[in-house]
């Protein structure tokens, strides 16, 4: 059965996107787009006025931020499930921090994996930047979960 949770809202904690991090994406997914990880270049070429994260770092980052805002010690199993939709509404510039919001916008029970119940949930998620009027980012993030 399917319920309903329009009113769950959730704020994780707040995390810089590092140069670091940025470039230590880049190298783990072959994307090396001098927006990223040419600071010089894009100080100097980029509209953005420096680098700026992948959008898909960003969108990676959704566990992290979760787990910063729920307490998830039940938790046994967790599995990201996939996304309905996922848009990167504005770039995060390189030394900025960001959060996520997460408002529940569904559950349903899952057949027993084992000994395991577990449940899927939907997710609207928004990603701030901080200080900014437009989010990074902004999807609907399916996830299970097993207890």
């Amino acid at each position: 059965m399917e319920t309903q949770k329009q009113d769950t809202v959730l704020v994780s904690d707040w995390l810089t996107l590092t140069q670091e991090r940025i470039e230590t994406f880049a190298a783990a997914t072959e994307d090396h787009q001098w927006i990223h990880t040419d600071p010089e270049r894009a100080r100097a070429e980029s509209p953005f006025g420096g680098t700026v994260a992948h959008g898909f770092l960003v969108l990676s980052l959704l566990s992290r931020l979760m787990a910063t805002a729920m307490d998830l010690s039940t938790l046994r199993l967790g599995v990201n499930y996939g996304l309905n939709r996922v848009r990167f509404v504005a770039p995060v510039a390189s030394g900025s921090r960001i959060r996520a919001h997460f408002r529940l916008l569904s559950s349903e029970a899952l057949p027993a994996l084992g000994e395991l119940s577990g449940e899927q949930m939907t997710w609207e998620v928004v990603i701030e930047r901080e200080n900014e009027d437009k989010p990074a980012c902004v999807a609907e993030w399916l996830t299970r979960r097993y207890t």
